[in-house]
């Protein structure tokens, strides 16, 4: 990454090695800051005792999911949202550790821990086409 663009050198350029290697480094680079900003998130939920596992899987229409065993499936195109795009959506996994649905009572848990989680959800919204549907990884 220099300034602010990433440069991909190569021996034996072509597109589909180049096409590869920018794939592995944005996986990689998504596995290290989701699970940065899920461990710093879930250390200030009240409710976890422990840091749910996380697992990166590309998904077509959702940014992130949880499983019933308590694991965070994240989208690995979300490395390309916003920070406070990518929280919203950790912590709305997170919130599903306490309320497995989309309840009353899961937005208003949502919205004690995040008071702007609308607006969040609403700019990922917006990028929800461009970011979905690249085929970057």
């Amino acid at each position: 990454m220099q300034r602010g663009r990433i440069i991909v050198a190569i021996s034996n350029p072509s597109k589909e090695s180049a096409k590869e290697l920018l794939a592995c480094w944005y996986r990689e680079h998504a596995t290290q800051y989701l699970l940065r900003r899920l461990t710093q998130i879930a250390k200030a939920v009240p409710w976890l005792t422990v840091i749910p596992p996380m697992r990166l899987l590309r998904m077509r229409k959702q940014w992130g999911s949880c499983s019933p065993q308590g694991t965070i499936i994240l989208n690995p195109s979300l490395i390309k949202a916003p920070r406070e795009c990518i929280d919203y959506v950790i912590l709305h996994e997170i919130c599903h550790l306490q309320e497995h649905n989309h309840s009353p009572k899961f937005y208003n848990l949502l919205a004690r821990h995040m008071p702007d989680w609308k607006t969040c959800k609403n700019k990922l919204d917006a990028m929800a086409e461009i970011l979905l549907t690249d085929e970057t990884f």
